[in-house]
């Protein structure tokens, strides 16, 4: 009778746990992950020749000049008057 009883209550706390280890709350390990900045790629293009990209400075291949950092500058728009 014990042997049964030391069975049962091993297979009770066996599922027990099992049951408590799966119906908790999932928490995300963000401590551990690192937040990287994306890097922001330069460009070059040559002023007379927007059409012009490289990942290098240099010479533009059309006209020569020199290539300068390109800037993707937004301008606000503007307001219309009626």
């Amino acid at each position: 009778m014990k042997k049964v009883m030391l069975m049962a209550i091993a297979i009770l706390f066996s599922v027990a746990t099992a049951f408590a280890a799966h119906s908790g709350n999932p928490v995300s390990d963000t401590t551990k992950t690192k937040k990287v900045k994306p890097v922001a790629k330069v460009q070059y293009t040559c002023t007379m020749h927007p059409e012009v990209i490289s990942d290098k400075p240099g010479k533009c291949p059309k006209c020569g000049m020199t290539l300068v950092k390109k800037t993707n500058k937004k301008k606000p728009a503007e307001k219309m008057k009626m």
